[in-house]
């Protein structure tokens, strides 16, 4: 019940702050010159003011600012993300056909990322100041230093030009008509090179943080106790060592979705990707604010998900959390 209640009180201390990046996103747009109608127009070869009078007046965008962000917020409460001129389909329903390509590449980043940030940074704690931790830090840094859409680049042309091993984008082969495992197959081919070009430099982040980790848990007197008894080195650091260094792991893991949704839309242009930072880009291109808005409304759904579910965790992880607020 204590953790219920801890996990209670921050989810809705996260709801003023879903309000305040709503509205201040709406205010910032409104600074950009040009509008939905504009984009349409420019799509349709151009149109007289007079059409372009009416359209506004249909899309509500003729009405002050404050106006137009209070209908938005008003339709919120019924999770209505409102329609969206460019695609010609409710906000929600465009979403909804990118959500899927968007959630499949961050998860496995992330899970590759963090599984592989751990058992590198354990490795290298474990044999600090020799080789397999020179090397491991030194690589780790290089993907650190690297930016995202160079390495996705050159994965296209390793893998998917000279090798031909892999796809070189999109999220299945088209038309193809897979079904079953089949599908599921073609679908992680296609996702190998993005989980891989978004990941590393999460990865190295997280080798960093729990090496760094084990080397402060491994030198606490619990540990010396520990081996004094007896146990094993594998033991110590399985049973003793690991759940403790963990807490900083579970903490960085929260705050990495909000950046790994920030990095999906450089991956999903490179690769071709229909996901949702693609489709955030094209939205801003074409001033398209309700689905913009929709993306973000999702985005930081997610992220107040991702940050409730570690702070869940980092509660159960350390007992004391809970009680000392």
């Amino acid at each position: 019940m204590r953790v219920l209640t801890f996990a209670g009180r921050r989810l809705l201390a996260s709801l003023p702050t879903l309000l305040i990046i709503l509205a201040g996103l709406f205010l910032l747009l409104q600074l950009a010159p040009g509008d939905t109608v504009d984009a349409l127009m420019a799509q349709m070869g151009g149109g007289d003011p007079a059409m372009m009078a009416q359209l506004r007046s249909f899309y509500g965008l003729d009405a002050t600012v404050p106006v137009q962000l209070g209908r938005y917020l008003l339709r919120l409460l019924s999770f209505d993300l409102g329609y969206s001129a460019i695609y010609g389909k409710p906000v929600a329903t465009v979403i909804a056909e990118r959500l899927p390509a968007t959630l499949l590449l961050m998860m496995s980043s992330l899970g590759f990322a963090f599984a592989g940030g751990v058992a590198l940074g354990v490795v290298a704690a474990r044999r600090i100041n020799r080789w397999p931790d020179t090397l491991i830090s030194t690589v780790g840094l290089i993907f650190y230093a690297t930016p995202s859409f160079w390495l996705g680049l050159m994965g296209i042309v390793v893998f998917a030009v000279r090798l031909g091993w892999l796809p070189p984008g999109g999220l299945e082969e088209v038309g193809a008509g897979h079904t079953g495992a089949r599908r599921a197959l073609d679908v992680a081919l296609h996702l190998l090179l993005p989980t891989a070009t978004l990941s590393l430099i999460f990865l190295a982040t997280y080798l960093r943080i729990m090496r760094a980790a084990m080397l402060e848990v491994m030198g606490q007197d619990f540990i010396r106790t520990a081996r004094a008894k007896g146990l094993s080195e594998t033991a110590v650091v399985v049973r003793h060592a690991l759940r403790n260094a963990m807490l900083p792991m579970v903490t960085l893991l929260g705050l990495q979705v909000g950046n790994l949704l920030g990095g999906s839309v450089v991956v999903e242009s490179v690769f071709a990707l229909p996901g949702l930072g693609r489709l955030a880009y094209e939205s801003v291109v074409q001033r398209d604010l309700n689905t913009l808005l929709g993306i973000v409304f999702v985005s930081a759904l997610l992220v107040i998900a991702a940050n409730f579910t570690v702070d869940v965790l980092y509660a159960r992880l350390d007992p004391r959390i809970p009680g000392d607020r």
